[in-house]
């Protein structure tokens, strides 16, 4: 009934989901094959980045309710375009602390449109279908951005011999997610409860 709705939500979270398994699953065969660090201590870095997520999702959030959410996810999606370069640039220094650092600062970006994520793209439904149109364009992105990414990243960089290949695929999508938040309406601080026609 929505159907550009839903491809709108579904093309808002592709700054969302591809980092985040780029960050989270690629991660381990970059740093365990290119960049000869041990699994457990990308891990440990990986879980340390979780554990600020606890954190930086509802901060995000309520920052969003502040701002706005499509103000709050603009920003996020900005921030992740540019955010691949340094990840991968403070991974390719080989420093365990850099490395460290990047991991541990990773889900920032992810967290910054994850927060006010729901509530925008819940809302870009009319009440009647809310939960299935959100539903479809949540689950679609996940098929099309996340579940290939780190697929994308391995090709890109077996093709490219560079990191910097996965960043710009990274920042590629955050245009695609900037693009259409951009065209998203943004309800923050209306009322939608009587939106059931």
């Amino acid at each position: 009934r929505q159907p550009r709705e839903i491809v709108l939500a579904m093309l808002a979270r592709m700054a969302e989901q591809t980092p985040f398994y780029i960050f989270t699953a690629f991660v381990f065969t970059y740093g365990v094959e290119t960049l000869k660090v041990p699994r457990d201590f990308l891990l440990l870095a990986v879980l340390a980045a979780s554990i600020l997520s606890f954190v930086s999702i509802p901060l995000s959030g309520h920052i969003s309710d502040l701002i706005g959410r499509k103000k709050m996810y603009l920003l996020g999606a900005a921030v992740t375009g540019v955010f691949g370069f340094i990840y991968f640039g403070l991974l390719d220094t080989g420093s365990r602390a850099l490395i460290f650092l990047a991991i541990f600062l990773s889900l920032i970006p992810h967290d910054m449109q994850y927060g006010p994520q729901a509530a925008l793209i819940a809302e870009s439904f009319k009440g009647r279908v809310r939960y299935s149109g959100a539903s479809l364009g949540y689950q679609l992105a996940s098929v099309i951005a996340g579940g290939p990414a780190p697929l994308v990243a391995a090709w890109l960089f077996s093709r490219y011999h560079s990191a910097y290949a996965i960043a710009g695929y990274i920042a590629a999508c955050s245009v695609v997610t900037l693009i259409a938040t951009s065209l998203m309406t943004d309800y923050t601080g209306k009322d939608i409860e009587g939106d059931f026609e």
